[in-house]
């Protein structure tokens, strides 16, 4: 584990969290300067190769004061017709402000059960990877409209974290309306510590952020502690930093005082230890000695080099990779589910839209979801230097 904490525009892929009390005043509406000020240092750090994603709050606050509907708690049905009104004029803010830049964005709304369901997270990914690719941001929310109080997060401090791990993001910020973590409520204890580095997310830790059934959680930084555990877990650092300034992102490049939870590895050590040594094989896949050596060589599975499908998984499901020499030499989360992979067994890419009749992906399983057998070994023994180093 490393506890050295990298400038913003040396990662490789971020997601920045904004609360709506940083993007909307409850009288005035949106804050648009404020908007526009965090726009410029998106479009710094994507000029600086950094991939960017947004989890934007604020469609419920700007939805009601459109609809000036009075304040205090709303209805479920009255919450759902607020972000319904509200996600327009969130989505053409963000699209006016980053256009400014040459930037486009791209609006995705998720559920709990999209980042639940092996599939419909399997499918967001892809569409925000996508939107990366051909240099997008992605401006990412709660689907208010259809979330119910059973299945919905009901904050999006924890949907930027499962975003995070989702897509492989190696940090993940938190713009709050605090700096950062303290030991004590700092507002309540003169002597409260900030604390600038949290190696490991211990119940002390926890405790500082209130429990689930304490009366001494505050503004939200439970939520936040919970996504740090998500993150870290995941390889992906995170900061708690305030966003109540202009310019929130270039003044934490500034050295402005935030709060780092230093990351578990690494994404990519994460995600293939997860794939190796946590998910049990729902079926096999035997290959050709062709692509045998494609796969050492850190190339993806392609159709062509199927010889055989063994079993009855699903898309998403993990799936054991067996040699010429009938031994797992991988194990990966199938790109297909067991029937559509039979049909196109040795069969080229470009072929695969006549088979199923549409156009499905290239690979059976793709690199990023395929981790070597034996390599668990080496990345545990790799986390292991990492915490000694």
């Amino acid at each position: 584990m490393s506890l050295t904490r990298k400038p913003l525009g040396s990662h490789h892929r971020i997601v920045i969290k904004i609360g709506s009390a940083l993007l909307v005043d409850r009288k005035t509406g949106l804050k648009k300067d404020w908007l526009d000020a965090i726009c410029e240092d998106i479009a710094a750090l994507k000029k600086n190769g950094v991939d960017v994603q947004v989890v934007s709050s604020g469609a419920i606050a700007l939805g009601r004061t459109v609809l000036g509907l009075p304040s205090g708690a709303l209805k479920l049905e009255e919450s759902q017709a607020a972000a319904a009104v509200g996600q327009i004029a969130l989505a053409r803010a963000w699209s006016e402000s980053l256009s400014r830049h040459e930037i486009v964005a791209g609006q995705i709304l998720l559920t709990l059960s999209d980042t639940e369901e092996r599939r419909r997270y399997l499918n967001a990914r892809a569409t925000i990877n996508q939107l990366l690719k051909i240099g997008a941001i992605p401006i990412i929310n709660e689907n208010d409209t259809v979330a119910t109080t059973e299945i919905r997060y009901g904050d999006n401090d924890r949907l930027a974290a499962r975003v995070a791990t989702m897509t492989g993001a190696d940090l993940l910020v938190l713009l709050s309306d605090i700096d950062g973590l303290y030991t004590a409520p700092p507002h309540l204890d003169p002597d409260a510590k900030f604390l600038e580095t949290i190696a490991d997310i211990t119940p002390e830790i926890e405790a500082m952020a209130g429990g689930a059934a304490s009366e001494l959680s505050r503004g939200g930084m439970r939520t936040k502690i919970d996504a740090g555990k998500i993150a870290t877990a995941a390889g992906c650092g995170m900061i708690i930093a305030s966003g109540k300034t202009l310019n929130p992102l270039k003044a934490i490049e500034n050295g402005a005082r935030s709060s780092w939870f230093a990351p578990s590895g690494t994404p990519v050590t994460a995600r293939k230890t997860w794939i190796a040594g946590q998910l049990q094989p729902a079926g096999e896949i035997h290959v050709d000695a062709g692509a045998e050596k494609a796969l050492y060589a850190g190339k993806s599975l392609l159709p062509a080099g199927v010889r055989v499908v063994k079993g009855n998984f699903g898309r998403g499901d993990a799936i054991a990779i067996i040699g010429v020499e009938g031994r797992e030499v991988a194990r990966g989360l199938a790109g297909y589910d067991a029937d559509e992979a039979r049909l196109i067994i040795g069969h080229k890419s470009n072929e695969i839209e006549a088979i199923l009749g549409y156009v499905g992906r290239a690979a059976m399983i793709h690199r990023d979801d395929l981790v070597m057998t034996g390599a668990a070994v080496k990345i545990k023994n790799a986390k292991k230097d990492e915490v000694h180093a």
